[in-house]
C-alpha cells in the first residue's frame, strides 16, 4: 500500500524546500530533477535505473514521456486495438502510447500520413507538444512556426537548463528531464498549476512558493512496508541488485539490509529505505482490542501500521496485555511488526536513557506496577525492558541479556583506550575496528546516536572520549560508546530573535529559533546563554538546555561531503541546515539551490574536525 506521512527527516537528498518565487525557475541539479520525474513515473531509465541522458530522444519516446506527463497515464497502456499509423502497427510498442496522444490531440503525423516513430524529435516539436499538454491551440500562436512556440516556451521558464537551444537541434534525455521537469510549476493556459491542478491534484505536491515539495513527493511515491526476513525481496516489484538503499539517513548497499529491518521501497526510483528500531518490553495496553490501531509497551504508545501487526496485537492474534513482545518500528516510529522475544534472543550494549515507573498486568488481568528501563543501543535501535530491580538510573552503560520473557542486566566498565582514526575508517591508533563495529556518542544521560567509523575518520580519541569499549577475539575493537565526540545527537539551526532582560535580580530571557525550516516554540526562563542571533547548537537533556552559536568560516566551494574554504577544508554534515539570508529574514533552502550560483557562502561548525566537529549549518547570502 502507499504511504502518504508526514515526516521531519527523510534523508538530505530528498528535501527542497521553500524559495522565494523570483527564484522558482531555476534550474535544479540533474539529481533532483531525474528523483522527482521518477518519483512521478515519467522517466524512470532502463532496468538498471540508467536514464541514458546522453542519448537522443525519438518521436515515439517522447511521446511516451507525454502520456506518462498527462493525466492520461493511468488510463494508457502500450496495446491498442487499432493501427494508429501505417508505420505505427498495433503491434508497435509505442502504439498505445500513440494512440493516445493523438486522440487527445497532443501529437499528430506528418503531411503524409505517417508518424515517423523513429525519427529523432526536435525541440520545437517537443515544445509544441509540452505546450499542448498546458492547454494551449496551435491557433494561440501568430506567425510562422515555431516562432511563436518557441517565444512562450521561453516565457513560461519551461527552458531552465535545457541544453539544447535551436528549435530544429534534436532533443536528448537530458533536455526532456528538465522540459518535463519545469512543465510541473508551469502555469497553465488558464493560470492553473501544471502538477498541483492538473496531474496530481489534491495532493499538495507544491510548496506555496510554486516549488516542488519534494518530500511529499517522494511520500507518495513510496510503497510497503514490508519486514527483513525468510524471502523478502521477491515481495519487491524490481530487481534490487542496482536499487539505491538507504539506511539511517546515509546511502548503503543492498548488504547493509539486515534480517527484521524494516523496509519501504519506490519501483519508478529504484529504491529502498531502510529503518531498523526496535522496542523490546511487555504489552501494557492495545487499543481498541477487537481492532488496534495503538500499542503501549514499556510506557510507551506506538501506531499500528500495517494489517499484519494490527491482526497479531488484536483478539484474534496471538499477543495479549502483559506478554512481552518486539515491535518492529518503521517511519515514524509506527509499528510495522510484532515478533515473540524469543525469536530476538540476543545481548545488547548501550546506555540506559530512562527508568520510569509503569503500569502492567499479570496473567490473571490484575494491575501491578513495576520499573521500565529504556536503552539506546551500540546497534542503532531503543530497546525497553521490565527491571523490577532499583540500582539504575539514566546515563549508566549495560549489557542486556534477554531470554525469552528474562531479562539479565549489567553494568559496563572498560574505558582505557586512545588513537587517531586513520582516515580510511579501519583502526584507531594501535586496534583494527572490526567489520562489525557498533559505536555509540553519548551526551549527558539521555541523548546517545550510533555513529559509523566513516563519521570519525582522521578524529583523534583521548581516554576521556571513550566511556566503554569491547575487543573481539581477534583482538579487533567490537564495540565503542563513546562521550559526547561527534556532536551528532545535538540540534542544530538559526536564532531568529533574541529578547534578554537583566535587572539583577530579575533576570529573562526569550530565544526564538528554527531547525529545519520550521520555526520551533521559543525558549524561555531566567537564563541568559549569551548568545547571538545566527547559526547555533542546541543541546538538551535532563539538566536542561544550552545554546551556543557556531565558527563561521567564508566557503569557497562543495563538493560532495567537503567543503572547501581556500586552501583548508571541512567535513559536511550529513544533515547540514542550508538557509538562504536576505535582509534579516532565514528562508531554508537546499545545497543544490545555493552552490554554483551568485551566492556568498558561510560555513558554520561545531569544533574543529580532528575533534569530531564537522559544518552544520551554511548559509548562502
Amino acid at each position: 500500500m502507499k504511504k502518504r506521512v508526514a515526516s521531519a527527516l527523510l534523508c538530505a537528498v530528498l528535501v527542497l524546500s521553500l524559495l522565494p518565487a523570483a527564484r522558482a525557475a531555476q534550474a535544479p541539479t540533474e539529481a533532483e530533477a531525474a528523483q522527482v520525474l521518477s518519483a512521478l513515473d515519467i522517466m524512470t531509465g532502463n532496468e538498471n535505473g540508467d536514464l541514458m541522458l546522453g542519448r537522443a530522444v525519438t518521436r515515439a519516446e517522447f511521446t511516451k514521456l507525454v502520456v506518462a506527463a498527462s493525466p492520461l497515464r493511468d488510463n494508457v497502456g502500450p496495446e491498442t486495438a487499432t493501427d494508429p499509423y501505417p508505420d505505427v502497427p498495433r503491434t508497435h510498442w509505442a502504439a498505445g502510447y500513440v494512440a493516445a496522444a493523438v486522440s487527445a490531440g497532443l501529437v499528430r503525423g506528418n503531411l503524409y500520413g505517417y508518424f515517423e516513430p523513429d525519427r529523432n524529435i526536435t525541440l520545437a516539436e517537443g515544445v509544441t507538444m509540452v505546450l499542448r499538454l498546458l492547454g494551449y491551440r496551435d491557433s494561440d500562436f501568430t506567425g510562422a512556426y515555431p516562432a511563436g512556440q518557441m517565444a512562450k516556451y521561453r516565457a513560461l521558464g519551461l527552458d531552465a537548463g535545457v541544453p539544447t537551444t535551436a528549435s530544429n537541434g534534436e532533443l536528448t534525455r537530458r533536455d526532456a528531464l528538465y522540459l518535463f521537469y519545469n512543465l510541473l510549476t508551469a502555469k497553465t493556459a488558464d493560470s492553473s498549476a501544471y502538477l498541483l491542478d492538473v496531474l496530481k491534484p489534491g495532493e499538495h505536491l507544491v510548496t506555496p512558493s510554486g516549488t516542488i515539495n519534494t518530500v511529499a513527493l517522494v511520500n507518495a511515491a513510496m510503497e510497503g512496508p514490508v519486514v527483513a526476513s525468510g524471502g523478502w525481496q521477491s515481495k519487491l516489484p524490481f530487481d534490487l541488485s542496482t536499487a539505491k538503499v538507504y539506511r539511517g539517513g546515509s546511502a548503503y548497499t543492498l548488504s547493509a539490509v539486515a534480517a527484521n529491518d524494516v523496509v519501504y521501497y519506490s519501483k519508478s526510483m529504484r529504491t529502498l529505505w531502510v529503518y531498523s528500531n526496535k522496542v523490546t518490553g511487555s504489552i501494557e495496553a492495545i487499543t481498541p482490542a477487537s481492532s488496534p490501531t495503538s500499542v503501549t509497551v514499556a510506557g510507551k504508545s506506538y501506531s499500528i501500521e500495517t494489517p499484519a501487526a494490527a491482526y497479531d496485537l488484536s483478539d484474534l492474534g496471538p499477543f495479549r496485555v502483559g506478554d512481552s513482545v518486539t515491535l518492529l518500528l518503521g517511519r515514524d516510529n509506527q509499528v510495522a511488526a510484532v515478533l515473540d522475544p524469543v525469536r530476538t534472543s540476543s545481548t545488547v550494549y548501550g546506555m540506559v536513557t530512562a527508568v520510569e515507573t509503569a503500569s502492567y498486568e499479570d496473567a490473571s488481568g490484575n494491575p501491578y506496577t513495576a520499573s521500565t528501563l529504556t536503552v539506546q543501543a551500540t546497534d542503532g535501535n531503543t530497546y525497553s525492558y521490565r527491571w523490577d530491580q532499583k540500582n539504575l538510573k539514566a546515563g549508566a552503560l549495560v549489557q542486556v541479556t534477554t531470554n525469552g520473557g528474562s531479562v539479565q542486566v549489567t553494568r559496563l566498565s572498560g574505558s582505557g583506550i586512545s588513537g587517531k582514526v586513520s582516515t580510511d575508517g579501519t583502526r584507531l591508533g594501535s586496534y583494527a575496528l572490526a567489520d562489525d563495529v557498533e559505536i555509540l556518542d553519548t551526551y549527558g544521560d539521555t541523548q546517545a546516536v550510533r555513529v559509523y567509523p566513516s563519521r570519525l575518520k582522521g578524529v583523534s580519541l583521548r581516554e576521556s572520549d571513550v566511556r566503554f569499549y569491547q575487543l573481539d577475539e581477534h583482538g579487533a575493537v567490537r564495540r565503542l560508546i563513546l562521550n559526547e565526540v561527534t556532536g551528532d545527537m545535538h540540534r542544530y539551526g538559526v536564532l531568529t530573535h533574541i529578547s534578554e532582560t537583566d535587572m539583577g535580580m530579575a533576570v529573562s530571557g526569550v530565544y526564538e529559533y528554527d531547525i529545519g525550516g520550521v520555526q520551533q516554540a521559543p525558549i524561555t526562563g531566567a537564563t541568559l546563554y549569551n548568545v547571538k542571533t545566527g547559526p547555533f547548537q542546541l543541546k538538551q537533556d535532563a539538566d536542561g538546555v544550552k545554546l551556543a552559536n557556531l565558527n563561521e568560516v567564508t566557503l569557497t566551494s562543495v563538493d560532495g561531503k567537503t567543503v572547501y574554504a581556500g586552501s583548508r577544508t571541512y567535513p559536511l554534515s550529513d544533515t547540514v541546515a542550508v538557509y538562504e539570508l536576505r535582509g534579516n529574514t532565514y528562508y531554508y533552502s537546499s545545497l543544490s539551490l545555493v552552490s554554483g550560483g551568485d551566492y556568498t557562502l558561510t560555513g558554520y561548525y561545531d569544533k574543529p574536525a580532528d575533534q569530531g566537529g564537522c559544518i552544520r549549518v551554511i548559509v548562502a547570502r
